[in-house]
């Protein structure tokens, strides 16, 4: 059995903290080794790792039993990013970075690009220049025994900011291109599974609101995936399309099927969300050897939850990773490992050697073993130049009786003598006072500031549930940014549930 997982994992070094927090004395390399055997997978994709190459670790880039391989973002730190790791049983022959082929090496990669001319040259950089995709192609046996190829496209599609219509077209592009890639590979011979955050709940039921969405199907990035997907509920022949929805395709009708919920608003509690994260698989690929596609909503740690697939096939390793592996950077490549390789093995010139032999003759060379000490018999001068002696650093005893004789106040002339009594109310009268005078200063402070400051206000109460609200702030560009208001601090749900948040608002007054 194969078993392939992906997941958006936010951050790649967020889900590690939870468990460096569990088990502090533990390193980084193994949280991710728990995360990955946590996930239990043979080939485990991850989008939007927010990591360049700059700021990759070792513990990272590197885990015993597994091989990995990274696409970063050339023009944003700290933004998206995908990764994928393979076990070593399960070692590509093939990995590359794009789907333009411009980031290609020409050693290890994968090819077949299909027929680009509808791009730029500047499009196609564009495009592969925010780590978005990477491929990795594995050789696989069938439970017949016959060996094919299969290319894994790990892909963190953008999103289409509603505010910003350029990002749709970049979007649509990438959608594009994308579909080029996989069928180009499909046509070579190649078994292509898409897998990774789409960014697209491509049906109704994949929505939790899609009833109050205006011009739901009419949305293009819906649209892509009609073409891209067959219809599994149409037996019409004009709906049969290269790929297939794993996840439908074993559960056609199940609801609330969500991969992705808002962390701002609690959406997850009342599993409030969309479906943005798919296993596409070719159709001869799914109806012959996938056994399952799952989600795993119990995994935390991110916005999204992973999901997976299980394909009753064998993997055959390579026998040696490509070159985009981790291992082969220069950073994690493990040359100079000893101090001695630093060092050079100097072999003294014999040109030196007849050179130094004949030195003055009132100079002795002398060798011993391991040593080598040089001898004049020139006489030393014995003038010190100044230089001071030992014993001026130390005092006559003269200048200590000196000092000694003087007369020095007796110290009952000094201090008036005090009877063990007195000195310990004295010492109780002194700290009352100072704890009194303390105290005084701390009220009066108190008393001053509070005057001033008012504290702040009550929470109001939500009409629905008679609960205190919480605050939030405006950040959408317009009038109102920056202005705070009042809602209801329920998690989202569905209008219907009654525990759900209630449609309370509220503007805060300027103080």
């Amino acid at each position: 059995m194969l078993r392939v997982v992906s997941w958006n994992i936010n951050g790649i070094r967020s889900p590690l903290q939870g468990v460096v927090y569990e088990e502090p004395n533990n390193r980084t390399t193994m949280a991710m080794g728990r995360i990955l055997d946590n996930l239990d997978a043979d080939i485990v994709c991850f989008q939007e790792t927010k990591v360049t190459r700059d700021a990759l670790t070792e513990p990272l880039a590197i885990i015993e039993g597994y091989n990995a391989y990274f696409s970063f973002s050339r023009n944003r730190s700290g933004y998206s990013g995908v990764a994928t790791f393979c076990k070593d049983s399960a070692t590509p022959v093939a990995a590359e970075e794009g789907l333009s082929g411009l980031l290609a090496t020409q050693n290890g990669d994968v090819g077949c690009y299909g027929n680009m001319d509808e791009f730029t040259q500047e499009e196609l950089r564009a495009l592969d220049s925010e780590g978005r995709a990477l491929l990795t192609q594995h050789k696989i046996r069938t439970w017949e025994g016959k060996e094919k190829t299969l290319t894994v496209i790990n892909v963190y599609c953008p999103h289409a900011d509603p505010g910003k219509p350029e990002r749709l077209a970049f979007k649509m592009r990438f959608y594009r291109l994308l579909q080029i890639r996989a069928e180009a590979l499909l046509a070579a011979g190649s078994h292509v599974i898409i897998l990774g955050d789409l960014n697209t709940a491509h049906r109704p039921i994949d929505h939790w609101d899609a009833v109050n969405l205006e011009y739901f199907e009419e949305d293009p990035g819906r649209k892509w995936m009609d073409g891209l997907l067959s219809n599994l509920g149409c037996q019409a022949g004009s709906h049969v399309r290269p790929f297939i929805d794993s996840y439908r395709y074993f559960q056609p009708k199940q609801e609330g099927a969500f991969t992705c919920w808002s962390t701002v608003t609690g959406a997850r509690h009342l599993n409030y969300g969309s479906r943005l994260d798919y296993v596409l698989g070719d159709r001869t690929l799914v109806i012959d050897t996938f056994q399952d596609s799952f989600l795993l909503p119990e995994m935390m740690g991110s916005d999204h939850c992973p999901v997976g697939a299980v394909l009753n096939v064998s993997s055959v390793p390579a026998k040696q990773c490509p070159p985009l592996c981790t291992r082969f950077l220069p950073e994690f490549a493990g040359t100079q490992l000893k101090i001695l390789h630093f060092l050079v093995h100097l072999k003294q010139d014999p040109v030196f050697k007849q050179s130094a032999l004949p030195l003055s003759n009132q100079t002795q060379v002398k060798m011993r073993p391991n040593k080598a000490r040089v001898h004049s018999s020139r006489p030393r001068p014995s003038s010190t130049r100044g230089q001071k002696q030992l014993m001026s650093y130390f005092q006559s005893s003269s200048r200590l009786q000196a000092s000694a004789n003087l007369e020095l106040p007796s110290l009952g002339t000094l201090v008036t003598p005090k009877t063990p009594e007195d000195k310990v109310t004295a010492k109780v009268v002194e700290g009352q006072s100072k704890a009194s005078e303390a105290k005084n200063e701390k009220e009066v402070r108190i008393s001053f500031w509070k005057s001033v400051l008012g504290g702040p206000l009550p929470m109001p109460l939500c009409r629905g549930h008679k609960e205190p609200c919480v605050m939030r702030t405006v950040k959408k560009p317009g009038p109102n940014l920056g202005r705070h208001f009042y809602m209801c601090a329920r998690p989202q749900g569905p209008p219907t549930d009654p525990s759900a948040r209630c449609n309370f608002f509220l503007w805060s007054r300027p103080s």
